[in-house]
């Protein structure tokens, strides 16, 4: 059997300071949140318990268990075959949204609803605004091209009283377009964030969630094929990640004075020389590479501003206290 990535608590301590899922799951505690994870609950071969995270019904009932444990979301579930996204990463790229906010702050993360985030791609599973409203109160705008994902997303926003004056969800009908239609006269948000498409074809998609499969269940291909789901615009986009951020690039110039931060995930590392040069022909003022690393996994965020830092630091001095 492979070793579970909850029994090396080593690989957690990359995870950001602030992130909450450093420590091993507790599963005593994660089983009262959702008495449903039980059933998937054993002891592996190190003593610890764990589930099988090759098991896409054991990896969304812990999903359910530590949105509703350590962020407090009701009724959380995505349709059959949506992206079921590892909690711990997605956190982190919060966590290092607010250190990117906080630079032109006095050193301090800005709280509160004032703090506006438009979420690029929010997905079924709402995943991002549902941590960062929690973790730090910000209200957010969530888009999406796929229809059913954005329903799915506000029946999440609707099991949630706290959340429904945080969350707001907008269709978008061109899928050429990124921020036009969705950034509306008179928004202004304080960082957009993204988890772009990561692979080419869907050829590529299934390949790289086959090794993901191997490695998970030992190098043994079950029955299913994706054991985080994903539908085909959650998974790949002609010209990969590369392409789908130059297109971000190109369209973020539109709204430069609507945004202090445009961000984006990037996953892979080859992707950046495309992604620098976009952003140097779009006259970008300022860009920052910011290291991530969810054990064995490294990421980074791209993030990139329109404004000197004099200019952010007095928008933000221009933002209204939060709540």
């Amino acid at each position: 059997m492979p070793q579970q990535p909850n029994s090396k608590p080593a690989e957690k301590d990359t995870l950001h300071p602030r992130n909450a899922h450093r420590d091993m799951y507790d599963f005593k505690r994660l089983c009262t949140a959702n008495p449903a994870l039980r059933n998937f609950v054993s002891i592996n071969q190190h003593g610890n318990e764990s589930i099988n995270f090759s098991d896409p019904d054991a990896v969304k009932a812990l999903n359910k268990a530590l949105l509703k444990h350590f962020y407090k979301v009701d009724g959380w579930d995505i349709p059959a075959g949506y992206l079921c996204p590892p909690i711990p990463g997605r956190a982190d790229y919060i966590h290092y949204v607010a250190d990117l906010l906080a630079e032109t702050n006095n050193g301090t993360i800005p709280m509160g609803s004032k703090i506006k985030v438009l979420d690029v791609g929010v997905g079924a599973n709402c995943v991002y605004p549902l941590i960062g409203s929690s973790a730090y109160g910000w209200s957010f705008v969530g888009s999406d091209t796929d229809t059913v994902a954005i329903q799915s997303a506000k029946q999440i926003v609707a099991a949630n009283k706290a959340l429904q004056q945080l969350i707001e969800l907008r269709q978008q009908t061109n899928r050429k377009e990124i921020f036009n239609w969705i950034i509306r006269p008179g928004d202004r948000f304080d960082v957009t964030m993204c988890n772009p498409p990561f692979h080419a074809s869907m050829k590529e998609a299934h390949a790289g969630s086959n090794k993901k499969w191997e490695n998970l269940n030992g190098g043994r291909l079950p029955k299913a094929l994706l054991n985080f789901g994903g539908k085909n615009n959650e998974l790949w986009t002609p010209g990969g990640e590369a392409a789908f951020i130059r297109q971000m690039v190109e369209q973020s110039f539109l709204f430069a004075e609507q945004c202090l931060w445009f961000t984006t995930l990037v996953s892979k590392k080859e992707s950046l020389p495309v992604i620098y040069k976009a952003l140097e022909k779009a006259k970008a003022l300022d860009v920052k590479t910011i290291n991530m690393s969810q054990g064995q996994k490294v990421s980074r965020v791209v993030a990139w501003a329109f404004f000197t830092e004099a200019e952010r630091i007095k928008w933000m001095q221009k933002r209204p206290a939060g709540v």
